[in-house]
């Protein structure tokens, strides 16, 4: 068995209250979680206006198939025009 995990740290730059900043990670959270079946949460920051840390956990029989989810949930969340990736760091087991 092979685990993947990925903890991201965001800057969400828009966010006023506490209530914009979790409207924005509850989409990406969803977002991530449709189109790439892995369990994502934020894990850290959460009283933080713009700070945010998400943790992506991916399983799998093959280290191929797990580099590639999570090089491809780290670009989808990139590609958010609401936030900015300041941090990533990637562990495999």
């Amino acid at each position: 068995m092979i685990v993947g995990i990925l903890k991201i740290e965001v800057f969400i730059g828009g966010a006023a209250s506490l209530k914009d900043k979790r409207r924005v990670v509850k989409r990406v959270c969803d977002r991530v979680r449709a189109r790439h079946n892995v369990a994502i949460a934020e894990v850290a920051d959460c009283d933080l206006w713009q700070r945010s840390t998400l943790g992506v956990a991916c399983v799998s029989n093959e280290m191929r198939l797990v580099e590639s989810v999570l090089s491809r949930v780290l670009r989808d969340i990139e590609m958010e025009a609401d936030l900015e990736v300041t941090s990533c760091e990637r562990t495999i087991v």
